[in-house]
């Protein structure tokens, strides 16, 4: 298609073991993102939105943690009062400096899903649960973010074939951009993030994103899509049968 960008990036190079929460992250990529319509997928940037504002403040918790390390500092440089989404219509204007979380909320003002009542309220209940999360998981949480894993949902989300709209191509820039971002071998986040240690007490901040993405858009954690079975909400929103 005319004007379209083409992002590729590579997986994640490095050999740590495996943990469970890259299981999480498969299944969101494993989700239904090809069936995506342009309305939902300004859903779904409204559920990232308050993902962005977990992940700036977990930083902001990993620099507490970590106050004299450079690599976190340089890090929150590249995502917190920068000017690397500047400009964008309508968005930013050009060398404007902002948190990415500010770009992606006004994002929303583009579109009504950025107004959703009970979207916002999943959305402040996710907050809710993540400040209450192990401060030292959310520390953790950024190697896992930074060093292939978001770059791998952002490259699921990408798979969306409907971007019609303002806010659509808006959130697409952020996205291809902030793959860039992380993949840059010489001075990408992956890289600053990296000597943080990830393990499975991650887990639960990549299950509450999941869950998130599929309460904003149910169609996206459907099964039997392939089968051609009767879809059914996943297991994990399901409710507990009576014993």
């Amino acid at each position: 298609m005319s004007g379209t960008t083409v992002v590729s990036f590579r997986p994640e190079a490095n050999t740590n073991p495996r943990f469970v929460f890259h299981s999480v992250i498969d299944g969101i990529c494993n989700m239904a993102w090809d069936d995506l319509d342009s309305d939902e997928v300004m859903r779904v940037a409204t559920a990232y939105y308050f993902f962005s504002v977990q992940f700036r403040e977990s930083l902001e918790v990993a620099r507490q943690r970590h106050p004299d390390d450079g690599k976190l500092a340089e890090l929150w440089e590249g995502e917190c009062e920068t000017d690397n989404l500047s400009p964008w219509p309508g968005i930013a204007t050009a060398g404007e400096r902002m948190n990415h979380d500010e770009f992606m909320r006004r994002v929303l003002e583009l579109h009504p899903a950025g107004r959703d009542r009970r979207l916002i309220e999943t959305g402040l209940s996710y907050l809710q649960k993540t400040r209450a999360m192990d401060p030292a998981a959310r520390a953790a949480s950024i190697s896992s973010y930074e060093d292939g894993g978001l770059s791998r949902v952002f490259g699921a989300m990408l798979r969306a074939p409907n971007w019609y709209g303002s806010g659509q191509h808006a959130f697409r820039f952020f996205l291809e951009q902030h793959i860039l971002f992380d993949s840059d071998d010489g001075a990408g986040h992956g890289l600053l993030s990296r000597h943080l240690p990830a393990d499975d007490r991650v887990l639960p901040l990549w299950i509450a994103f999941r869950d998130l993405l599929a309460v904003a858009v149910p169609k996206l954690a459907r099964v039997g899509a392939v089968t051609r079975r009767r879809s059914r909400a996943p297991v994990f929103l399901r409710p507990a049968r009576a014993m």
